[in-house]
């Protein structure tokens, strides 16, 4: 009976690959199976399998079972990933860390290495220095170089020979092969040859000559070659583990159990048992179990790990706070609004993950290289041999040239140039609050030219505030402001709650109480306050309803003006005369102009696209130096405007917030979402900024360049050593022993070199 998976899209974890040829292999196996798309990263061990869109299972369940047969029959294991289990419960109903911790996968690994190289010391020692070749010296090297030979590359020989089982070939073919063959040589030039008579001596020479023949006996080549491949191995090994940790620790800031309240009583349950709606507890310096609003309390929270941002944010009542984040200060009640999958810490870090396994058009061509590359340098191998003969006929210096070309070439290095930069420059942006959707988003960073922005709340905060108090009346600014916010204190209005929230910063703590309050749909409010009779909305309103002429006071200029910047002016009647007039704005972000100078150092060019009226996207781009200004756009004529700079010849980048931004987010070349804003803005973007912060988009665009120029660099590097290094081996001026050096060095550069990426900072503010 088959089973199946719940879901279109699913991922596989994948046992026995050694090499880039064999995540090939397996990707070509994969996708043999009719109607789905697989992409197997080398890097990560996982593949990643989905329905072919129009294809015979699209909206269907994937067959786990014939995917897991189709890398079975390549040669490898394959099981579906297992989801994460609950945390087990003590007795007293808290979660344990009682589960066992995974045991150390590099140990078999680290031992077979540790002892491998205690066995080669003294044979290379013994081969190197004639001094202690002592008599027969040369059957203690056969006695420790053998274990060495057969079980210290035992991985490479059971690879090569599963994958000769399958009639294929891989990084360890060329290893195993060029390890034997030093091996049974010296095994016959020592029981049939003269290499065993008592008295035989040798030097061991790194660079050979071709007038001078290789020495009889290559035990120290077989030994230190298994050696330096297996450190290779480990060393890589090490550092793909190192570059998984980002997303590792981003998946482990989840909080294991939460205090839920159960008819008033607190109850300790995992996490992975809340329900929307449930309402839990968080004290100070406990992590946020889930995403929810706060509904009793207040508090700062932490969410430095989770955005990037070092100040903590206050949170009071109906405030939204996010799971995986820290609870600073006060006791907190939150209703729980987003659990498992749907959190936004989870959200983070299935984009972290999808953006891991794809691949850039640049490692395309090095995955068409490395799957041909393994029969090319056999027969390479082999032309080498022939050639030696044909040319000197020393068959030790052929045979010398024909192993040094096998040990030396490496594909390995090819499969780790995008996956390995791709982890550690997510991983990276993962931490500073960046989301990198996948390896396509850094091409198109480097081919940007312009970037257009959208106004509110991504240069602007998206909340109005009062920018200016002026009286035209005989009261002053203080005591009217302090009626009108009394007046406005009954209102949800946005206008009312800025102006309240303005009179309270300013010192106002106590405000006035107001009587016979009313609220005028779309017009303004009315009330009662101290004994005066308040009016406060739109002048027309005023004139229509309360015969307040304001055109007939100075108020009427004020109003005029301030419209005329983009602001929103409120005029304020105190018993039926004109006292006066508080404008508010959308304000800009205190990081704002800085991030437009960025943008210009990045070669990009800024453009302003909003909704708003002309007045009001001209007094911003003034204050920020915008030259280029798109005002009173609909959603339809932002996707316009973004079509006509394409046209122009320009590649577009666009940042935004809102529903009505998903559409050039999606048609932009770089869509980019600001991580305050809505699902629909988030899901046709590229990168996601989680702060909002613009200042960290220019981040983002340039650690998104700077992981691109580390994978252009690996690449250049893998294909530059190959090219340079086999003509080398098979003019027979390389001996396998440095050959094997060699091609170790190769795929440990280019890890760390990936692993330089963390070091990546945030440009100082």
């Amino acid at each position: 009976m088959s089973t199946t998976a719940p879901a279109p899209d699913l991922q596989l974890e994948l046992t026995g690959m050694t090499c880039a040829s064999c995540a090939n292999r397996i990707e070509r196996s994969l996708n043999k199976v009719a109607g789905i798309q697989a992409t197997v990263n080398y890097a990560t061990e996982k593949a990643t399998v989905r329905a072919v869109e129009g294809g015979p299972l699209d909206g269907a369940p994937l067959d786990v079972d014939a995917l897991i047969a189709a890398v079975e029959k390549a040669g490898y294991g394959a099981a579906l990933v297992a989801p994460p289990r609950p945390a087990p419960l003590g007795t007293d109903g808290a979660v344990t860390d009682a589960a066992p911790q995974p045991a150390d996968e590099l140990a078999p690994l680290r031992q077979r290495l540790v002892t491998s190289a205690a066995l080669t010391l003294p044979v290379l020692v013994l081969s190197m220095v004639p001094a202690l070749q002592f008599t027969n010296w040369q059957w203690l090297a056969l006695t420790l170089a053998s274990p060495v030979a057969v079980w210290g590359a035992w991985p490479f020989h059971r690879a090569a020979l599963r994958g000769a089982r399958h009639l294929t070939t891989t990084m360890d073919t060329l290893i195993s092969v060029g390890v034997t063959a030093a091996y049974v040589w010296s095994l016959y030039a020592l029981f049939f040859g003269e290499a065993g008579m008592p008295g035989m001596t040798m030097t061991l020479q790194l660079l050979g000559r071709p007038e001078e023949g290789a020495h009889e006996i290559y035990l120290e080549v077989a030994a230190a070659v298994t050696v330096f491949i297996l450190l290779g191995r480990y060393l890589e090994a090490r550092a793909k583990r190192s570059s998984r940790e980002a997303l590792d620790a981003l998946l482990t800031l989840a909080a294991k159990d939460a205090a839920v309240l159960r008819d008033g009583v607190e109850v300790r349950v995992p996490v992975s048992a809340l329900q929307p709606n449930d309402r839990f507890v968080v004290r100070p310096g406990e992590t946020i179990a889930t995403d929810g609003v706060v509904v009793e309390g207040a508090s700062s929270v932490d969410a430095s790990l989770l955005t990037g941002e070092s100040v903590p944010v206050d949170v009071e009542l109906d405030s939204r706070v996010v799971g995986g984040t820290i609870n600073v200060s006060g006791r907190i009640v939150v209703e729980a609004s987003r659990v498992g999958a749907d959190t936004e810490l989870a959200r983070m870090a299935r984009l972290v993950e999808e953006a891991q396994t794809g691949k850039a058009e640049v490692q395309r061509l090095a995955d068409r290289v490395s799957g041909v590359f393994v029969p090319i340098v056999f027969v390479l191998s082999l032309l080498t041999l022939v050639g030696w003969l044909l040319l000197d006929g020393s068959i030790e210096l052929a045979f010398t040239a024909a192993v040094a070309t096998l040990i030396i070439a490496c594909p390995c290095a090819l499969g780790l140039a995008t996956p390995t930069a791709l982890l550690v420059g997510t991983g990276r942006g993962s931490q500073l609050g960046i989301l990198i959707r996948g390896p396509q988003v850094l091409e198109s960073t480097r081919r940007i030219d312009t970037i257009v922005l959208d106004k509110t709340g991504t240069v602007t905060t998206g909340q109005l505030a009062v920018t200016a108090v002026k009286t035209v009346g005989q009261v002053d600014g203080a005591r009217m402001l302090a009626l009108a916010a009394a007046a406005e204190d009954g209102s949800e209005h946005p206008l009312a709650r800025a102006i309240v929230d303005h009179a309270r910063a300013t010192g106002l703590d106590a405000l006035p109480a107001a009587e016979e309050f009313r609220a005028h749909a779309g017009a303004g409010v009315t009330a009662v306050v101290e004994g005066h009779a308040l009016a406060i909305g739109r002048a027309s309103w005023l004139r229509d309803e309360w015969a307040i002429d304001v055109a007939a006071t100075p108020a009427a200029e004020l109003v005029e003006r301030f419209e005329g910047e983009g602001g929103t002016a409120v005029v304020v009647a105190i018993d039926g005369a004109v006292a006066g007039v508080v404008v508010l704005a959308d304000t800009l972000k205190p990081s704002s102009a800085e991030a437009i100078a960025r943008f210009r150092a990045l070669g990009l060019d800024p453009v302003l696209l909003t909704g708003d009226n002309e007045g009001a996207a001209a007094s911003v781009a003034a204050q920020l130096g915008i030259d280029e200004v798109y005002a009173a756009v609909t959603p339809a004529g932002k996707l316009e405007v973004i079509r006509e700079l394409q046209a122009a010849g320009h590649v577009v980048a666009m940042v935004g917030d809102g529903v009505n931004d998903a559409a050039a987010l999606a048609a932009a070349d770089l869509g980019i979402a600001m991580g305050g804003g809505t699902d629909a803005a988030m899901a046709a973007s590229d990168l996601t900024v989680v702060s909002g912060d613009l200042l960290v988009v220019a981040d983002a665009i340039r650690l998104a360049r700077r992981t691109l120029r580390t994978i252009i660099g690996n690449l250049f590097w893998a294909f530059g050593y190959n090219v340079a290094a086999i003509p080398v081996a098979m003019l027979g001026l390389l001996n396998p022993l440095l050959a094997g050096l060699a091609m170790a060095f190769s795929s440990v550069f280019v890890v760390t070199n990936s692993l330089r990426l963390r070091g990546f900072r945030p440009a100082p503010r």
